[in-house]
């Protein structure tokens, strides 16, 4: 049964919006007064798909709900729950009026709801509170399906809060139940050996003038503190870290995974610190036992890297935010994205003895609808009712001269439907998957569920062995981790990518390097298998396999591209004092944008200042090389 609150917001909402009265009819919400925080501990005993090889599990870490504040404004009034129904196969009726429902379900899932506000807005909402009756939360009680009027209620709500004044509003009463809501509905969702719902939040720390540092906080277990650590404490990440070495002390274990690095403008990945200190070992280490990962691609921009970075990459320029978040100046390349930080880091470690940005990766979507945002064939935006068509999200005309004006999501066409975690754990639960998470043996994808392995080694087995992975966790190492160089032989790698059985053929593989060589960064990127027989050439690409897209139908060139690619590989100029890393890169055949869809479906031309095709891809996580003496 609804509670009070929720009935009056959902009668509310049934007032002033058709299309959020289409959600409150169709879509089952859970109350916070009946969700108590419960303790779910892992069983030692083994689950059914316990795999000592480990298998592949698809997520996402990165998913807002009703108590993000943003997300509220804009329609988004899921809870956790609903996130985690949706997540397992269910439907969600988004604030429009259509379903949302993955077509495969998910294996993790991670409610991050923003710790900033959490539930301030949505209690606002309610009419019953003393928050009600702030003069910012005018307005917040009766919004209507006028995205241009929730968006002039999030700005004034955001300039109240930048000013310092957010403070007042700042119920902790209100905090708390939200977030014992989200404890409650990850443990109440849990399904160890099927399904892993992981506690999480997000930090959302800004620069000094409000470039994003944001960190989402994902927790091993139950065990969690009694409120998020937010920006409202500190925008300092080193606090946030600090925060965490005290929980971790206390038996309660975290990570943090930054996000958006591409609109950090420098600072993600900056020398020096948040106060202007130089970087240095005592930093490096607290960081590196804090962040073993970054969020590699989400809907605002893939991180990896930028053609100002990697002049050498023809795929460097993928799907990428240049500016600064709703608006039009530039973000600084330098510093924002993660291939330049990995060759920072080594640098730093050749020079200074200590590198703190030995970063494993992830895809997550940064999702504002409680779902995941969808392939590209049905994206459905990420923000409620801001970008529920394609007219509020760019792709197509408006129908009339007054535009939808920015707020926070892009309006240009640019965000992506992107992205998606993987990771390779021996069963799926908590405590498989944080390791696994923790140990950096994961991958990100743009979205397709394709499968990556990368393995480095002085013995590796053969390509073909039929042990292959066996052998290739007992003679070597997996991504994420260090290999220690041996002066008497090369190192060798083993590289393999399966497609998605819903996607694109994969076109090629690539190993990416980056290294330190007469004092100064180099990188460098090699194809190592090709599909469809393509040669290598000299360059270190494979020929042009011929795959292409009809821009009419969206239809893919037939029997071209492969269901698997692999290879054993070793670096013609492998060099083992020197420090480097490597890393996997498999792109697959080109396939239509989601703008490209939009298009074909208004029965109008896609933009041609857009992209009308797309190589999706994953990244797997670094390995890097401790050179010998």
């Amino acid at each position: 049964m609804l509670s009070d609150k929720n009935n009056k917001l959902m009668f509310k909402i049934f007032l002033y919006s058709v299309s959020i009265s289409l959600l409150v009819s169709c879509q089952k919400a859970e109350s916070p007064a009946q969700s108590d925080p419960i303790e779910v501990t892992d069983s030692s005993a083994r689950t059914a798909d316990f795999n000592p090889q480990r298998n592949a599990y698809f997520g996402d870490l990165h998913v807002h709900s009703m108590y993000s504040y943003d997300a509220f404004i804009f329609g988004g009034i899921a809870s956790p729950g609903d996130a985690y129904e949706f997540a397992k196969g269910g439907s969600i009726r988004h604030p429009a009026g259509f379903e949302m429902q993955l077509d495969v379900p998910m294996d993790f899932y991670g409610v991050s709801d923003h710790a900033y506000y959490l539930g301030i807005i949505r209690e606002m909402a309610l009419g019953d509170s003393a928050l009600s009756d702030h003069p910012v939360a005018e307005g917040i009680d009766s919004l209507d399906e006028d995205v241009n009027f929730r968006r002039s209620v999030f700005l004034r709500f955001a300039n109240f809060a930048s000013t310092g004044n957010g403070i007042e509003v700042m119920d902790e009463q209100v905090v708390k139940r939200a977030w014992d809501d989200i404890i409650a509905s990850a443990n109440r969702h849990y399904e160890p050996g099927k399904f892993t719902t992981f506690i999480a939040y997000e930090y959302t720390g800004t620069g000094p003038d409000e470039e994003m540092l944001h960190r989402n906080v994902i927790f091993r277990d139950s065990l969690v503190p009694d409120v998020p650590f937010s920006r409202i404490d500190s925008d300092d990440p080193q606090d946030l870290w600090s925060w965490m070495d005290t929980n971790r002390a206390n038996g309660i274990d975290s990570l943090a995974i930054p996000h958006n690095s591409n609109l950090s403008d420098g600072l993600m990945f900056d020398f020096v610190d948040y106060r202007g200190r130089p970087l240095d070992a005592v930093y490096a280490s607290q960081r590196v036992r804090n962040e073993p990962l970054v969020e590699i691609t989400q809907v605002k921009g893939t991180s990896e890297t930028h053609p100002a970075l990697s002049r050498n990459d023809e795929l460097a320029g993928f799907e990428l935010l240049p500016t600064r978040v709703g608006g039009t100046i530039p973000s600084q390349p330098q510093g924002s994205y993660v291939r330049k930080a990995l060759l920072d880091g080594i640098k730093m470690q050749t020079d200074q003895g200590f590198n703190p940005f030995k970063l494993g990766f992830i895809g997550s979507s940064d999702t504002h609808n409680a779902t995941h945002v969808g392939k590209e064939s049905e994206f459905y935006g990420v923000s409620g009712l801001l970008d529920s068509n394609g007219q509020n999200r760019g792709s197509l005309p408006l129908e009339s001269a007054s535009p939808i004006e920015s707020a926070y999501f892009d309006r240009y066409a640019r965000f992506g439907a992107s992205g998606l975690a993987g990771v390779w754990a021996e069963e799926n639960t908590r405590n498989s998957i944080y390791d696994a998470l923790a140990r950096k043996e994961t991958f990100g994808t743009s979205g397709p569920r394709l499968k990556i392995r990368f393995f480095a080694g002085h013995n590796l087995p053969s390509i073909d062995d039929k042990n292959l992975i066996e052998k290739s966790y007992e003679t070597g190492v997996s991504m994420g981790a260090d290999l220690f160089a041996d002066p008497e032989q090369p190192a060798a790698f083993i590289a393999w990518a399966a497609k998605d059985p819903n996607s694109a053929p994969l076109q090629r593989l690539q190993i990416i390097k980056g290294w330190v060589e007469d004092n100064q960064i180099r990188e460098q990127i090699y194809d190592v298998a090709c599909a469809d027989n393509m040669e290598i050439d000299s360059t270190n690409r494979c020929s042009d396999n011929g795959a292409s897209v009809n821009i009419q139908n969206c239809n893919i060139s037939p029997n071209l591209g492969s269901t698997e690619l692999k290879a054993k590989w070793t670096d013609p100029d492998y060099e083992p004092t020197q420090h480097a890393f490597y890393y996997v890169r498999a792109i697959e055949n080109p396939t239509c944008r989601w703008s490209t869809w939009d298009a074909i479906r208004a029965g109008i031309e896609p933009r041609p200042d857009l992209p009308k095709t797309i190589q999706e891809r994953g990244w797997s996580s670094p390995i890097w090389i401790v050179p010998s003496l």
